[in-house]
């Protein structure tokens, strides 16, 4: 660390800061930010009509919001070293509320991107920041309950937004998925302006414009050529090249932070084995997490015909299973440590996906509820005890660039698995046809499912290999320059 890295750091003192409050400020903007995110899928139905548009551009939607937090999440990193966690934490939340207003009144489609455009900076913003400061104001000891709340709040949203939306939109109109989401978004911002207090070390490194460059180009491109993957050819041109555009731009970024001295993204976390071990799990379990949160309401309403809403309620119960096993899992991590969780709740992920190989058109609906209740019980068990127990391990000041990191290579894992798993399940489907001419058209979707369940199931097997290797760590001193 340099001079003014430890000043900053002495000029903090965390034995006087309350945590709860802190805590309760970024839960609450990390609720508003998840939530609105999950409200909007279930809209496209009616944003196509009103707009009169196809399916590949509404997909904009949610394929500009991935690409946005994508291309920002690794500068944050930087960021954080420049600005502190007021400053991130609020402009983050302002600029998620103009995002919404924008969204609410857009009377085109066009002002409607710009609004989520926005939006996802914001959310961009928000997460690593969250991350980042429940790492700094807990000891590692108590860090699995404070990332159980954070957890409970990530998946209780995505719980509910399919279902609300369902409700809002058969009673109201799209837009009120906005405008119910701005007193939430004011009030965050408000009760953080209160509450939240600083805790970063403002290092204020060089910033380096070819890195970020780089770094944009980079994974913006690969996580845009695997959305338009899934949304149609891998042999298009289009994804062919902004993939290679992007492979090539990452090496070239990844060279560069290497031989510099003072690297936006610093890759010397992956020094640390655990935290190595668990972005490679990480991104395994993430691809296979993505493929079947899009699959399962596909099946929902086109095998078994459902409506959004019923569909929503359907998945309900998991999401509200995982959101209470969250805070649970993360008190026993903090008691028995990571190994005693993630090794049964990778067991019970791929017990799930391998039962949903066996999923048919007479499939019961208590059937898939109970499948799924598996699968994010299995969840929760893995995804905080594991991404806790990776930073753990990374000396305090580099946890900006761990967490940073992590996020930026769930989101490129979340767009390579989606695509992934569609294009296996349409060139099922597409078998499934060939060899049955006049075959039934959800018999035909349901084969495919059955083979992306089935790679998706392989896929998890990695994972839990990579699982079996976990173990409780402890952060070096920040003395100890060997290892950071």
């Amino acid at each position: 660390m340099n001079v003014s890295s430890e000043a900053g750091h002495a000029s903090i003192d965390l034995s006087k800061i309350k945590r709860g409050p802190i805590v309760a400020a970024l839960v609450i903007g990390a609720f508003v930010a998840i939530l609105n995110e999950t409200l909007l899928n279930i809209a496209f139905p009616d944003l196509m009509k009103e707009f009169a548009i196809e399916p590949a551009t509404i997909q904009w939607l949610s394929t500009s919001y991935m690409l946005v937090i994508g291309i920002l999440v690794p500068v944050t990193a930087l960021l954080q070293q420049w600005f502190t966690t007021r400053q991130m934490f609020l402009s983050a939340m302002i600029l998620f509320l103009a995002g919404t207003v924008i969204c609410g009144i857009a009377p085109a489609f066009s002002i409607l991107l710009f609004g989520r455009i926005i939006q996802a900076l914001g959310t961009g913003l928000m997460l690593p920041v969250m991350m980042n400061t429940i790492l700094v104001i807990y000891p590692p000891e108590k860090r699995g309950g404070a990332m159980g709340m954070i957890g409970l709040v990530i998946m209780f949203g995505p719980a509910i937004g399919p279902t609300l939306a369902g409700l809002i939109i058969d009673q109201l109109s799209w837009r009120w998925l906005f405008y119910l989401v701005i007193p939430l978004a004011a009030f965050s911002i408000i009760f953080a302006a209160a509450y939240l207090r600083n805790v970063s070390d403002l290092t204020r490194p060089k910033v380096d414009i070819l890195s970020i460059l780089l770094s944009s180009i980079g994974f913006g491109g690969i996580v845009y050529g695997f959305s338009k993957a899934g949304e149609g050819s891998w042999n298009a041109p289009e994804v062919v090249w902004t993939i290679a555009v992007g492979a090539a731009a990452v090496i070239l970024f990844v060279i560069r932070q290497l031989v510099m001295k003072e690297p936006i993204l610093d890759l010397r976390a992956f020094k640390f084995p655990m935290f190595s071990l668990v972005t490679i799990m990480m991104l395994v379990l993430m691809m296979t997490l993505f493929s079947t949160m899009i699959l399962l309401p596909l099946f929902l309403q086109t095998a078994l015909l459902m409506s959004a809403f019923k569909a929503g309620l359907t998945l309900m119960p998991g999401g509200i299973i995982n959101g209470i096993m969250a805070p649970i899992s993360g008190k026993l991590f903090d008691k028995y440590g990571p190994r005693v969780l993630v090794i049964p709740g990778l067991i019970l992920v791929l017990l799930a996906i391998w039962l949903f190989t066996g999923i048919s058109v007479t499939t019961s609906t208590g059937h898939v509820v109970t499948l799924h209740i598996i699968l994010l019980i299995g969840i929760s068990l893995v995804m905080m005890p594991a991404q806790t127990t990776g930073l753990n391990q990374l000396p305090r000041h580099l946890y900006p660039h761990g967490t940073a990191i992590l996020n930026t290579l769930q989101q490129v894992a979340g767009a390579i698995g989606t695509a992934l798993f569609i294009s296996i399940m349409s060139s099922g489907t597409k078998s499934y046809f060939i060899a049955n001419p006049k075959g039934n058209p959800a018999e035909g979707l349901v084969a495919g499912l059955h083979n992306a369940f089935v790679t998706a199931f392989w896929v998890g097997c990695l994972a839990l290999i990579l699982g079996f290797f976990i173990k409780r760590v402890h952060a070096p001193q920040e003395g100890e320059k060997g290892l950071a």
